[in-house]
């Protein structure tokens, strides 16, 4: 559960939710709606800014799912809310009009240390 000091960020444009702000001493880190860390600690309108410039593009990327044994699998996120993170194989993300078993999906609890983005 995505803890309850962690500040929701929403885009300006829309209202979105994009990420958090976390507290750390006088300054906050932006993270990603999974609690991923965006930036080093900074100012809040550095952190702010950095949330505004990502928005949720990262969503959209692949990640790094680390499982238990130290191995990593590409994944894409299919779902996040601030109790879960739903992963799936990277390589069904890859087939347009997939069947609704897309693969074995994992889920895990929010924020969590075990994806990372696959850069």
């Amino acid at each position: 559960m995505i803890p309850g000091h962690w500040e929701p960020y929403h885009r300006l444009e829309d209202m979105e939710l994009v990420g958090y702000l976390v507290p750390d001493g006088e300054q906050v880190v932006p993270v990603t709606l999974v609690g991923t860390p965006l930036a080093e600690p900074s100012d809040r309108f550095a952190a702010e800014q950095e949330l505004e410039a990502v928005g949720l593009s990262y969503l959209a990327e692949p990640w790094l799912l680390r499982h238990d044994d130290g191995s990593e699998q590409r994944v894409v996120v299919v779902e996040v809310d601030p109790e879960r993170v739903v992963v799936a194989n990277a390589d069904f993300a890859l087939v347009v009009g997939a069947p609704r078993d897309i693969g074995d999906r994992v889920e895990l609890p929010n924020p969590t240390d075990r994806l990372r983005p696959a850069r």
